[in-house]
């Protein structure tokens, strides 16, 4: 009933049942109006065709309404009206996330749809959308890795940065080790209490000048953790073989390779976790699962303060109740 009151509340709320007396005296006036009505018996109404009604008239229902809107706010006080004031002191501490994402050739491969970087590409974005109090950063990598972006609260620069993402960027190959060193690199100094880093690929590591295994041993010292994922199908999949001089690929049938036993190494080595991407659906289920795993931490404090708000009511009342009584005493003085 009391809705509209949006920063009220009321102590005695159950009292509102209080406000079933209006209508009754409103029922009350209108039948003793009937009744009392004053009659005046005349020969002719000559003469009185030109009389208009006077202000007294049209007011004289003022008397009743000053009444009801008195006892209205009277009610209102004895319900108790109170202010409610809450302070919140929330304490955010998010989480530092590098993402570190094979850009090889093979990652043109079509057993994800339309391929499976662009399918990586898509779900990440999704991952970043679901991530909004985390400081986020892109690391690529093929035959050698670079940072696309450090670590950044702007996450609509970090996704339009993996809209540009494409294969030959950098020399191909697959340097797993150069790419997790360059995302530990770009998290290692980090203040945040929790540092991670995804890092999906779809090969075995046959480049760069790091080590996978060592990489993660430095990934560990500096305490990060890193979920890795590795990308493909079981068995064979529709993969590049050749390149044609204007820059299209011949595609052909080649077995998937993926170096699951150095993946799973590094996570556990870092505290993280492997997981295996066969389509696209098991590729979000993937990231959903790390949205779960890594979950912000929040600290929240609450405050209310309720100060009594019965006054302005009372006010009302008592303005209302004057003016009856001056009305009812002057202009509405009846004759005895």
């Amino acid at each position: 009933m009391f809705d509209f009151f949006n920063d009220i509340t009321f102590g005695n709320k159950d009292l509102e049942w209080l406000f079933l007396v209006v209508p009754l005296i409103i029922v009350w006036y209108v039948l003793k109006n009937k009744v009392y009505n004053a009659e005046l018996r005349t020969s002719s109404l000559e003469g009185f065709e030109n009389v208009k009604p006077s202000a007294k008239q049209y007011l004289r229902h003022s008397l009743i309404a000053l009444r009801l809107i008195a006892i209205s706010a009277l009610i209102l006080v004895l319900m108790r009206p109170q202010s409610r004031s809450s302070f919140k002191d929330v304490k955010t501490e998010g989480i530092d996330i590098v993402m570190c994402l094979d850009i090889s050739g093979s990652m043109l491969s079509k057993d994800f749809k339309p391929n499976r970087i662009e399918a990586a590409k898509e779900v990440a974005q999704s991952f970043i959308d679901s991530r909004p109090n985390d400081r986020i950063g892109l690391v690529i990598f093929s035959g050698e890795s670079f940072t696309q972006c450090p670590l950044t609260t702007d996450h609509a620069v970090v996704k339009n940065l993996f809209a540009g993402i494409h294969t030959g960027m950098v020399m191909d190959g697959t340097a797993i080790g150069n790419g997790l060193a360059t995302a530990v690199t770009r998290v290692k100094d980090s203040k945040a209490k929790s540092k991670v880093v995804i890092l999906l690929t779809d090969g075995v590591n046959n480049q760069g000048s790091v080590a996978p295994l060592t990489a993660a041993e430095i990934a560990k010292a500096f305490g990060v953790r890193v979920y890795t994922v590795g990308v493909g199908t079981m068995g064979k999949a529709l993969a590049p073989i050749s390149m044609y001089p204007d820059g299209s690929y011949q595609y052909g049938y080649v077995d998937v390779q993926i170096d699951e036993k150095t993946l799973g190494e590094i996570a556990d080595m870092t505290g993280g976790k492997y997981f295996r991407a066969t389509d696209n659906d098991k590729l979000k289920n993937i990231y959903k699962e790390i949205d779960r795993l890594e979950k912000t931490i929040f600290e929240e404090k609450n405050f209310t303060n309720k100060a009594e708000r019965f006054f302005p009511f009372a006010i009302i009342a008592g303005i209302a109740l004057l003016l009856e009584f001056i009305l009812k005493n002057s202009i509405f003085k009846s004759i005895v």
